[in-house]
Formats: C-alpha cells, structure tokens, sequence
C-alpha cells in the first residue's frame, strides 16, 4: 500500500514538473529574447549569450538552473526546424510522442475484436488530425512555399469518416518513419477546406496527396501499408537527385565545381539510395550536387578506399574547388538528418562562388545596417580571367575574417545592369576590377573600387592591396566613395524555353499516368485515334488535291495555243460595253456592286486592253467588281451626255469631246447610288500633291470651261491634232520639243492606275454624282 502511494506521488510531482515546464515554453522567441524571423545563426547568437549569462556554475541566482533549462530547451525546439516550423503553424507544441509497436492492421480484427460485436475504439479518436490540420491559406502561403525545399504528406479526413478512424495508427507511424527524416506532415478537413479539396482533386476520404514543388499528387495506394506509402514519396521526388558514380566517373564530377555548386558523395554499402539521403539531395539540390557510391561493389570499393571511408559506415563527404581533398566529412551508422543538414549548411558555397542569382547575392551578402563588406571580381568568362579568379580564391582560403567579409565573383556579359550599376553608366571594364561593397538595404549598396591597373593574376598583389583595403573599410568610421542603385540579378540556372517545355511533358505525363484509370484508358484513346484519323485525311485530301492539280497543269502545258505553249491561268473576262451589256454592267448592278470601265479607241486597243488587264487581275477574285471596255468609236456619244450630267451647272451646248484625248480614262460606276470615279493620266488627281490641292478648282473649271479643260477635250484645230499623233507615237518628239515636252505616250497612260485604284478602294476619291444614267446609243 505504501508503495502504491509512493509511485502515485512521483505522478502528482512529474505531471506539476511537466505543466510548469510547459507554460515556461508557451514563447520560445520570448524565452530567447529574439523575433520571430530570426535565423538559425542569431538563434545560436542569442543562446550563448544567454547560456553564459544563465549557467548554474556562473550565476548564483536560485532561478538559474531552472532558468538555464528553459532557454536550453527553447533553443533546441527553435533550432529543430520541424518543431520550430509546427509551433510556428500552430502557435503550440506536442509532447515527445512514445514510439509504439504496431501490430499488422487488420481491419476486421478491429471491427469485431473482443466477444460480441463490440468495436474497439480505446486507442483511437481523431483528435491528431485535428492538431495538425491546416487551413487553405495555410496551404497557399506556406506549404506551398516550403514543398520547393520539403515535400509534404497531407491526409484529408472529416469527421464522421469512418475510414478515416481507421487509418488513424497507421497515419501515426507514417509520422514517425518520415517525419523525423524530413518529410512535412499535416492534415486538412474536407469539410471545413471544400476549396481545397476541390484544388487537389480529392476522390474519397481519407485520401493523402503528397505536395512537390508547389504540385499536389494524389496516393492511389492502400493507405494500411507504411511502406507503399514510403516508395510513394521515393517516387514523386524529382528524378536523377543523386547520380550514381564509380571510380571511372568520380573525377568528372568532382570537377564540376564549374556550374557553381558544392560536390556532395554519400557513400552506403548497399542500393537504393536512403530515402533521408535523397530529401537532403532535395532540400540542396540549388547550391549542392550530389552522387552516391555504393560500397559492395569492385568500382564503389575503390573510390572508397580512394578517399578512405569507412567501410561499415555511412558516409558523407563535401568538396569544393579542391577536388583532392574533402572539405567537410561525417560517417556514421546512421547519420541524423539534422547533422547532415548542419554539415552541408557549414558549406554549402564554394571558396569563391560565382554571383548567379538574386537569392545566392542574399545569401553571401545580406543587406545589413552593420557594416558587412563583400569582396567583388568582376571579370569576363574567358579562360584569360581564370589566374585572377584563382588568385582571390586563394587569398579567401587563407583569409581569417570569420563572418565579417565574404568573397566572390560575376561575369560582366551575363549580369550586365549590375555592372553597369556599379559603373555609374561608364563602359564596361576591358579589365578584371575588385571592389569591396557593403549592402545597406535590398537596393542601395556602397562600394569602392581598388586601384585599377594592378596584376590580380599575381596572388601577392592581390594580397598586398586588398587585405589593407579590407582592414581599413572595416573600421566603422571609414567611409566608402561610392553608391549605387541596384536591381535584382539574373537567374543564370534558370531552365530556357526547351527545358521548360520538357519539363511541362514531363509533368503532364505523370498526372495523366496517375490520374488515368481503366475506365478512363479507353475514352482517351478513342479521342486520340479520332484526332490522328482527322489529320490523317486531311493530309491525304492536300495530297490528293496537289496531284490534281498538277495533273490539270500537266494537260493544259500539253495543248499547243497559236504556234505557243499555253499556260494554265485562272480568267478574267472584259466585258465589252453595248447596249446589250449596259444594263447588266451599270443600271442593274447589285448595292456595293461596281463595274471598272476603260475608254480605248480601235487603234490603242492592242496597247492599252493588255495592261489593263494586267493592273486589274489581283482583283479578280473579289466578287463586288466587274471589268469592262468601251470603245469610243461606238460609244462617245454616252461619254459626253454623261459628263454633261456630272457639271455642277446645266450648260444649253452639247460639250464637244475629243476622242483621242480620253482614251486611258478609266472610270468607276456604282450603278445603285448614280456616281461614277474617274482616272486619267492627266486628272489632277493623278498628278500628286499638287493635283490634290486642285482637287476644290476641278468642278469651277469644267463648268467654265465647257469641255473640261484640264484634259484638253475641246482641242480640234490642227494643233491639237499634231499634239494627239505625237502621244500615239505617229509623230517623233524631236519635232517642236519644247511644244510636246509634256506628251503622255500611249504605253504610259495607265501606268498610274494600280495607286488609284488603291485610293478608290480607301474611299478617297473624287465622286461625281449624277440624276440618271443615259441610255446607251451606239453610234
């Protein structure tokens, strides 16, 4: 009895010891004394301050044990970046979960255990699920976020889901086998979060997705076997995160320091990689390059021996531009998955990284109001710049500045604005140039350039003038010459356009592979065979109709036409103006129907009809025109009684017409709306600028002048004969010159007409509108 007392007392004391010890923690940042944003270094920054101050064997305050305990305890939740990341979800945190043994899952056993039909339900409830749930926009803006570097296992559940009940214990194990080794875990209710089910696609409950990359994958799986659920998260990973080497390849991929990242080799006995292996590969894959050497093999055994690994151990071992030796190394049975983040988070740079993109630039050289100077080259990517580089790396491998200076390197053509930032908006350096910055925010740096001229090949110059330039700027009172205006870098590991476009395949090629079931296999094979027989045929109806057409032309070529080999062409036809076709090409024309008409003689229709022909035919396929010709030797008399009808005032005479001087005129119709547009060489239309400035005298001077002396229609004396035989070329020029110097030949008269009839189709220009349209009288 006594002793059963005794043990209830010791409860009594370790659960008081347990809530106070709790409420101590309720603020691990208040613990510490630091924000919430803090990082892990100024987390460790701010527990050794506290640790010496706080020490049992240094402070002789009552408190201090406890107090020491506490901070202790706050530093090692804050720096546990699991823990850290569900106190700051959750604002709370669990107590250490016991490991269980767990026997195979058998759900009938559960439904019927015991005698009768009575449910065992003791160890089960969802109250874990409701702990770990999340919202919607938990999952936008920081799962989200955060499955770039760690993939998260996310369950759906509601509450009266039976299943859900069921899948409870082994929810709980998939926790303790993956949780500890870096994979996310958390849950959300279907209910309570309809939009993100919706998003995720979620079928049934209880459904687990796995989120990677900012890509939800839904499990297909049993959700009662640990391990498929394991190989589930293997596989969604991104493929080739760790290469396998031998010792043929192990240079080569030392070697490769070139692309900017830390070489990483993780040597195991026996394949496949671990998984914890291959979420840290994950988590780095942006600044580490991981291979794996398996050891139980003849290769894998000698670039263990190569670099002495222990051979019954995992190993870890780090390099950087040394590719002899390793910078860092860790081997054990089971290396934690916090010491291999602490190893690669120690060096995770190269010596002398190359500036590549913004988030390396944060991360080498924060913005800081303290003075913290980084070390500059700029130089080109030539073979040339290789000493100067090899040079600064030196000096940074043997300098001592601990977290206060760091060192590093651009190309110039490939970070241009930076450049130029720095230069002021002067030329790009011919030479490599150093200069020591200080980032006072995100955009605004100063700096200060070393003397130019110097051979920073040569690692004594290079040591001679930077490491006094160091010292001095270090000194809080020195100040720096120069500022800048920066912007953010380019992302030179970016993936371009044929990357993207793989990757984009890829991605669609797995979630049609997931998504995909056996009733959905042959709908969308219907549809693509539908589509390939779809282009098939019309790429054998092309086909077919080339061949036709080739054989058309073939027969046409073959058919001898007046001595000459004709030519397949489609036609247009010249309607002839008579009275019989007047109706049907001026009165009855249909709205927005014109007829284009040229006025020709007998003696320049050879000349004049085949170069109208040839300005027209682009347009023969627009169904609104027709083509005509009229010959003035019948049809002159229509011509004078329609300009009689367009004069802006009724004249008693008839107007007399010169024939020869109104060939070359074509003119426009549009039967419905009675206005007609004309074209002659002469016109004042056809003249240029000046002709369009005379455009307002040209309907004044055709009622003054009778006949429209602008083209010279009522010229019948001799002179105007001789003037007629000269443009149709009967009489040479050379006679009288200067009298013709302003002769138009019959050759040219059309020569303007494809630029008016460019305007007419504009709409700019000149209409004459008329009452009626005269009857046709050929005479």
């Amino acid at each position: 009895m006594k002793r059963k007392s005794f043990h209830c007392l010791l409860s009594i004391i370790a659960l008081g010891f347990s809530i106070d010890l709790c409420n101590s923690l309720d603020d691990p940042y208040k613990t510490l004394g630091i924000p919430k944003s803090s990082t892990v270094p100024e987390i460790k920054k701010a527990y050794k301050q506290l640790a010496k101050e706080w020490h049992p064997d240094k402070n002789d305050d009552p408190s201090a044990e406890d107090k020491f305990v506490e901070i202790t305890q706050a530093y090692e939740l804050l720096t546990d970046p699991e823990r850290r990341k569900q106190f700051d979800t959750f604002g709370r945190m669990e107590e250490p979960r016991p490991r269980h043994e767990y026997r195979r899952y058998d759900p009938v056993d559960d439904l019927f255990a015991g005698t009768g039909f009575r449910f065992q339900y003791s160890d089960r409830d969802i109250t874990l699920f409701h702990k770990l749930s999340i919202t919607t926009r938990a999952f936008e803006n920081m799962l989200v976020p955060k499955s770039y570097r760690t993939p998260y296992l996310i369950l759906f559940y509601s509450d009266w889901c039976f299943a859900c009940l069921q899948v409870e214990p082994v929810w709980r194990r998939i926790m303790e086998e993956l949780e500890p080794i870096g994979v996310g875990i958390a849950t959300a209710h279907a209910e309570n979060e309809p939009m993100l089910a919706r998003r995720v696609s979620i079928h049934s409950l209880p459904c687990l997705i796995i989120l990677v990359d900012g890509k939800p994958i839904v499990y297909k799986e049993s959700l009662f076997s640990v391990q498929k659920v394991v190989e589930f998260v293997r596989n969604k990973l991104p493929y080739r995160l760790i290469q396998s080497v031998t010792d043929d390849g192990l240079d080569e991929f030392l070697a490769g320091w070139v692309d900017n990242k830390v070489r990483a080799l993780v040597f195991q006995r026996q394949g496949p990689v671990r998984l914890r292996y291959l979420l840290t590969a994950f988590a780095y894959r942006d600044r580490v390059a991981f291979a794996f050497v398996q050891t139980n093999t003849a290769k894998g055994e000698a670039v263990r021996a190569r670099l002495q690994v222990p051979p019954d151990m995992d190993s870890l071992l780090l390099f950087n531009e040394n590719t002899e030796r390793p910078v860092a190394s860790v081997s054990m049975i089971n290396i934690p998955v916090q010491t291999l983040q602490d190893v690669i988070n120690s060096n995770k740079y190269l010596l002398l990284p190359r500036l590549s993109s913004q988030e390396l630039l944060d991360a080498l050289c924060p913005a800081s109001p303290r003075k913290r100077l980084c070390v500059l080259l700029v130089s080109q990517n030539t073979p040339h710049h290789e000493p100067h580089r090899q040079s600064l790396r030196r000096f940074a491998q043997e300098a001592n500045y601990a977290d206060k200076v760091c060192f590093m390197y651009i190309f110039q053509e490939r970070q241009v604005e930076f450049v130029h930032a720095l230069l002021s908006g002067e030329s790009s350096p011919g030479q490599p140039l150093v200069a020591i910055l200080w980032r006072r925010d995100q955009k605004h740096i100063r700096y200060e350039w070393l003397p130019e001229g110097q051979d920073w090949a040569s690692y004594n110059t290079t040591k001679q003038h930077l490491e006094p330039a160091i010292e001095r700027l270090l000194r809080a009172t020195q100040a720096m010459t120069h500022e800048a205006v920066i912007g953010e870098l380019i992302d030179e590991q970016a993936q371009g356009i044929i990357s993207k476009v793989i990757t984009k395949l890829l991605i669609t090629y797995d979630i049609l592979r997931d998504n995909l079931d056996k009733e959905h296999i042959l709908p969308v094979v219907s549809v693509i065979a539908t589509v390939v027989v779809i282009l098939a045929a019309g790429y054998l109806m092309a086909y077919l109709m080339k061949l036709e057409e080739t054989r058309v032309q073939e027969e046409f070529a073959s058919k001898p036409r007046k001595g000459k080999t004709a030519v397949y062409q489609p036609s247009l036809k010249l309607h002839e103006l008579r009275a019989e076709t007047y109706n049907g090409l001026v009165r009855l024309l249909r709205p927005g129907c014109r007829t284009i008409l040229l006025l020709l003689d007998t003696q320049s229709r050879p000349v004049l009809l085949p170069k109208f022909h040839k300005h027209v035919w682009p347009y023969r396929k627009n169904k609104t025109l027709m083509f005509a010709h009229l010959n003035l030797d019948r049809g002159l008399s229509w011509y004078k009684e329609l300009l009689q009808l367009s004069l802006a005032e009724s004249r008693d005479q008839p107007l007399n017409v010169n024939p020869r001087n109104c060939i070359g005129t074509v003119l426009s119709l549009n039967g419905l709306r009675k206005y007609f547009c004309m074209y002659h060489a002469k016109h004042p239309e056809c003249l240029g600028t000046k002709g369009t400035r005379r455009m307002k005298r040209m309907t004044k001077q055709l009622s003054v002048d009778p006949a429209g002396s602008f083209m010279g229609f009522d010229e019948t004396d001799s002179e105007e004969s001789d003037l007629s035989d000269v443009e149709q070329g009967l009489k040479p020029i050379t006679q009288n010159g200067d009298k013709y110097s302003h002769v138009i030949f019959q050759e040219n008269l059309l020569d303007g007409l494809p630029n008016w009839l460019d305007r007419l189709f504009e709409g700019t220009t000149h209409r004459y509108y008329i009452n009626y349209w005269p009857d046709f009288n050929a005479k």
